[in-house]
């Protein structure tokens, strides 16, 4: 596969990561029907994923004897569901983007408030670290990530650029903030891919992209 998300370099782990992505709380042993795969795999693809910030893992409350198992869900920001190596990373980077707006000043032309342009740190810089090279449009919130590495892979595209848009809607929710994927702007282009954000009702979040 092209530069793109290391953790979702193997289709297995995107296969896993949809698979979370379309329900939470997936033991081990659904996970492994599912995909064939045996289930010491499952688990180092999942660590890959848990590493990167795009699943986390809980212990489930048993009220009967037996071992619990271990449930896996795809990293939203929620309270069940909030990574604390996505949360650091977004921190990190509301700090780089607001030294860069210090450095290089907009002349107050900004068009977002402080905890949208958070999320587009965040979601900038991990973009960058997967080996793209976002163009982001603030006034009209598009993300372009044309030309898209992936657009050569004709084998299960589909499912690659729902997991990702997931990863990416997940990186906005652990930043917390305002900004939401609202989806992708159709093209007869595979390679051409932009990305629709969409501003949401303004909402408390468990995590926060800036300093206190």
């Amino acid at each position: 596969m092209a530069a793109g998300y290391s953790a979702i370099s193997s289709y297995s782990r995107v296969e896993i990561m949809h698979l979370v992505q379309q329900r939470p709380r997936r033991p081990i042993a659904e996970l492994v029907e599912a995909t064939g795969l045996h289930p010491n795999t499952v688990r180092e693809h999942l660590q890959r994923l848990i590493d990167a910030g795009y699943v986390v893992a809980e212990t489930e409350h048993r009220t009967t004897r037996g071992r619990p198992r271990v449930l896996y869900t795809a990293a939203s920001g929620e309270d069940d569901a909030s990574s604390p190596i996505a949360a650091q990373r977004a921190r990190d980077a509301a700090v780089r983007g607001d030294l860069l707006r210090r450095v290089y000043p907009t002349g107050g032309r900004e068009t977002l408030q402080p905890e949208a342009l958070h999320q587009l740190d965040a979601l900038v810089e991990d973009l960058g670290m997967a080996g793209f090279d976002p163009l982001v449009d603030e006034t009209g919130l598009t993300v372009d990530l044309t030309p898209c590495p992936h657009a050569t892979t004709t084998d299960h595209r589909g499912t690659l650029c729902r997991v990702h848009v997931g990863l990416m809607d997940g990186v906005l929710a652990q930043a917390g903030g305002p900004l939401r994927i609202d989806g992708i702007a159709p093209s007869c282009d595979p390679a051409h891919c932009v990305v629709q954000l969409s501003l949401q009702p303004a909402a408390s979040s468990p995590t926060r992209s800036g300093r206190e």
